[in-house]
């Protein structure tokens, strides 16, 4: 932990706790003050909200550890990176970016904040240049 700079570990915390805060005040109302009981939604409606939910406790977890809960700061990153680059993108490059799309680009171009303070030398040495987990272990080793 010594490589990363504590600034970084804390403004790390700061991003886990900003979303832990805006999916409390999304995400979580629409389940508990609903008209209609959660498992009456819709069918992608259910799944986004659930996977939403184990976002929301994944990243409050990493509150607490804010380099080993990395990976999911890494999937929110690549899947909204992913979304601008092939949903707006295109559409406002021909001229046909409808209006209606603005509200989700704004909270998915929020993503921003993640690239701001992620510690990239630490992703670069942890999660590229780190050899990874063999798939077979040695014969000594498993004959122990």
């Amino acid at each position: 932990m010594n490589e990363v700079p504590k600034y970084q570990i804390y403004a790390l915390r700061a991003m886990y706790l900003l979303v832990v805060i805006g999916l409390s005040l999304t995400l979580w109302p629409s389940v508990f003050a609903a008209e209609k009981p959660f498992a009456t939604w819709g069918s992608a409606q259910t799944v986004q909200t659930s996977m939403m939910g184990a976002f929301w406790l994944l990243c409050a977890l990493g509150i607490r550890y804010p380099l080993q809960m990395l990976p999911i700061l890494m999937w929110e990153l690549i899947w909204k990176t992913i979304w601008l680059v092939t949903v707006p993108l295109p559409l406002f490059l021909n001229g046909t970016f409808d209006d209606k799309l603005m509200p989700n680009v704004i909270a998915i171009g929020m993503v921003v904040l993640v690239y701001l303070v992620m510690p990239w030398s630490y992703v670069w040495q942890h999660y590229v240049k780190q050899p990874g987990t063999p798939w077979l272990s040695p014969k000594s080793a498993v004959t122990k």
